[in-house]
């Protein structure tokens, strides 16, 4: 098998940007409402059947790809649970041209429970670039009584919730671990590879500063029920200092170097890879961001790979290597990604 070089996949959305993505892809978008590309995405939006798949250049979707052959895509046949186009993460890139609303994502035993899916939406974010002084908001700093969290949202107060919140200066390089139920907002100007579960859910408790209204923001759920969803603990200094990892890896290394802090690995796994001298990669499914230059990526054959391009790469490609001139983000499933969901059938 081989990888594929995947086609543009812009989508539109309910908060502006997208300069960004367009400048490293170049492409050009049309709204100033595409602040994110879904790469390799075998999985929808939320409430549609096509917006956010990948394809291939060719026209080809992923998901049905992976559907026809998924022990050669992902190197494990059917799986009680999931789907056989699931590849088991979603990668997005993410251009934030305004502060995006605070919101929190369900972890996996919500979604079990209550949207029938064995995925939460836990997800990371690396820095690929940032106006200076740019900065994310993630966590509450102290406990936060729930009744005054639904007097702030129905109230759509949001300078009363980013008050509340952990406030963090970022640069590229850094990488921070979002857990599902915490509340996050990303703040305008900072462009982000962002690796998350393979679900598209999100409550929304600041919908007033996005073209979206509050009958879109519980997933309709209601929000008595949706809030449940949602953390009101403290997140410690000392919690929060394992959440982030100042990556800034080296120019050029022999091995993969982490983007994410370590307890993103059950989730997902995000290197980046800038060869020194070739990089061994373990075969199984990942999707490829490039950033730099012009490399090769060699396993049962090779493929010539340039700056912009995103692709992804089969199981069935076995163990391969990166060369060349070239910085390139390599996004995987979790490190026991599909066991943690299920036995094999």
């Amino acid at each position: 098998m081989t990888p594929q070089r995947l086609a543009p996949n812009l989508v539109d959305h309910f908060y502006a940007g997208g300069a960004r993505i367009a400048a490293l892809r170049g492409i050009a978008t049309t709204s100033p409402r595409q602040p994110e590309e879904w790469v390799g995405a075998t999985v929808p939006r939320t409430g549609d059947n096509v917006v956010g798949l990948a394809r291939t250049e060719d026209g080809a979707l992923l998901r049905d790809l992976v559907a026809a052959d998924p022990a050669g895509w992902r190197g494990v046949g059917s799986w009680p649970g999931i789907a056989d186009s699931d590849t088991g993460l979603l990668l997005k890139l993410l251009d934030a041209g305004q502060r995006l609303p605070v919101h929190v994502h369900p972890d996996r035993r919500f979604a079990a429970s209550h949207l029938g899916c064995p995925y939460g939406k836990t997800e990371a974010w690396y820095v690929l670039d940032a106006d200076p002084g740019a900065v994310v908001h993630l966590g509450w700093r102290e406990d936060v009584d729930p009744d005054e969290l639904v007097r702030g949202r129905e109230a759509q107060d949001g300078d009363w919730m980013l008050a509340r919140m952990h406030r963090l200066e970022v640069r590229p390089g850094d990488g921070i671990l979002v857990p599902a139920g915490f509340v996050h907002a990303i703040g305008a100007g900072v462009f982000v590879a962002e690796v998350q579960e393979p679900s598209d859910f999100s409550i929304l408790l600041e919908w007033s500063v996005t073209t979206s209204g509050r009958d879109d923001s519980h997933l309709g759920l209601g929000f008595e029920r949706a809030m449940q969803a949602v953390s009101h603990r403290a997140v410690s200094d000392e919690m929060l200092a394992t959440l982030v990892r100042d990556g800034h890896p080296p120019e050029r290394a022999s091995a993969p170097q982490p983007c994410l802090p370590g307890g993103a690995d059950p989730f997902f796994r995000l290197d980046r890879v800038a060869p020194s001298e070739p990089v061994p990669m373990t075969a199984g499914f990942a999707v490829l961001i490039v950033l730099e230059g012009v490399g090769r990526i060699t396993g049962s054959g090779t493929e010539t790979v340039g700056r912009g391009e995103t692709w992804v790469v089969p199981a069935g490609f076995g163990d391969w290597t990166v060369d060349g001139d070239v910085s390139v983000l390599v996004a995987r499933p979790g490190a026991g990604w599909p066991a943690d969901l299920g036995g094999p059938r």
